[in-house]
């Protein structure tokens, strides 16, 4: 005899069912429509932000060649300002070394008269007049060295020309090669897309860098450089026609003026030479101090690990404390005596670490100001040295007549002749 299966004991009824299906079928084309107008939406945002990522881009890159052509409008405008620039110096250069060359041709006419001076001074009784060959004489070299004096002058205002003209190029120069650093940079900036094998976030993109200019100012420079060059390129030229047109001057105070200047460069070597000491003096105190501050340091912080032990100990024995047993966990005096010794401890550390970076911070002060001295004093031994040596080339100017050998002057390019000679005329 066949037996029944067991049957669950609830049952539902026609209308649950109904109503389940019809459940079922409604939360599915609700989900349907949440998903079609999530996909809509989605679709949209796609839209917007793609269309709105094309346009920043395109945006961009129009501003990056505008940028592009305007610096390299400023970069062929200062190239041929750098061009000009160097004919000039060159053009200076030559009226210069022109300026030399006649002032050294009129070495030959006053050894010329100064010798024939020296010649006339070996007659003898009567024949020892002044002749009017002799006023001649005299009165040529008189003239040379005015001649010689104007064209000395000329030939340093040509060297300072010079100097400036190569000054004012240099900043063209780099204000040039920056620019084309610039294009260089802003050409690859064009060249980048979501291809390039060279792209990647970046840490803080947007920040504005150290030494950041405004477009105003950045205008303004290579507006000045080029100025300037322009303004010294026109002085080099009424400068140039200038030399062309003068007549060079010798200096008659020549030998006061070494006396002068003989006079002053032994009292700044004595001078430098007391600084240096009292420098010396200085250096060997703050050497001492900072021996003195470096042991107060040890020694305060030997106090504060004697002390952070104490607080070891002291939180140790509070921890240990926490684990008496039922009514034996009382706040006794001795709880408020290790809380007391704590909190004091803690202050103490406090303060000793406060005094520790005050001494850290002056020790590093003097350990600056050390810096400081010795640099000091290679600046000025240094000095010194170079005043010595001004006094040992200085003597070649007092070297006897006889033993003395005429040179060319490594700045004026023009022979050096004794004026000893012409002081005993």
């Amino acid at each position: 005899m066949a037996s029944l299966s067991v049957k669950p004991g609830q049952r539902f009824t026609m209308p649950d069912w109904q109503n389940n299906s019809l459940l079922i079928s409604a939360d599915a084309e609700q989900q349907r429509y949440n998903s079609h107008h999530i996909r809509q939406e989605g679709r949209a945002l796609r839209n917007e932000t793609g269309n709105q990522a094309r346009w920043d881009e395109h945006n961009t890159r129009t501003r990056l060649n505008d940028r592009i052509t305007s610096v390299d409008r400023w970069r062929e405008a200062l190239a041929r300002c750098l061009t000009d620039t160097d004919l000039e110096i060159d053009a200076l250069t030559k009226v210069k070394e022109a300026a030399e060359n006649a002032l050294q041709a009129k070495n030959l006419c006053l050894d010329v008269a100064i010798e024939c001076l020296t010649f006339r001074e070996s007659r003898r009784d009567i024949d020892v007049v002044r002749d009017p060959v002799e006023e001649e004489l005299l009165r040529e070299v008189k003239v040379i060295e005015k001649t010689k004096k104007e064209l000395q002058q000329r030939v340093d205002e040509a060297f300072k020309q010079l100097c400036l003209l190569k000054e004012a190029r240099q900043q063209l120069n780099c204000d040039h090669r920056h620019k084309v650093e610039t294009l260089e940079l802003d050409r690859q900036c064009v060249s980048f897309n979501v291809t390039s094998g060279n792209i990647s976030f970046k840490v803080k993109p947007t920040r504005i860098p150290d030494g950041t200019t405004a477009l105003r100012e950045w205008e303004l420079n290579s507006q000045c450089n080029k100025d300037r060059a322009e303004a010294e390129m026109r002085a080099s030229v009424d400068l140039r026609g200038a030399i062309t047109l003068s007549i060079a001057q010798t200096n008659n105070e020549l030998d006061a003026q070494r006396i002068a200047t003989e006079f002053a460069l032994r009292k700044r070597i004595r001078d430098m030479e007391g600084a240096l000491s009292e420098l010396r003096w200085q250096e060997q105190n703050t050497l001492e101090e900072i021996a003195e501050m470096e042991e107060e340091i040890r020694q305060l912080e030997e106090d504060l690990r004697k002390r952070t032990l104490d607080l070891k100990v002291a939180h140790t024995r509070l921890e240990t404390r926490t684990y008496r047993p039922h009514v034996e966990l009382c706040r006794d005096q001795a709880q408020y005596g290790l809380t007391d010794e704590v909190q004091q401890l803690e202050g103490t550390i406090r303060a000793l670490q406060q005094k520790r970076t005050e001494s850290q911070d002056a020790l590093d002060a003097l350990y600056r100001q050390l810096h400081r001295i010795q640099t000091d004093i290679g600046y000025k031994t240094n000095s010194l040295q170079l005043d010595n040596k001004c006094m040992d080339t200085r003597r070649k100017l007092v070297i006897p007549v006889e033993k003395f050998e005429p040179e060319v002057d490594a700045v004026n390019r023009t022979r050096n002749l004794p004026r000893n000679s012409q002081l005993e005329l």
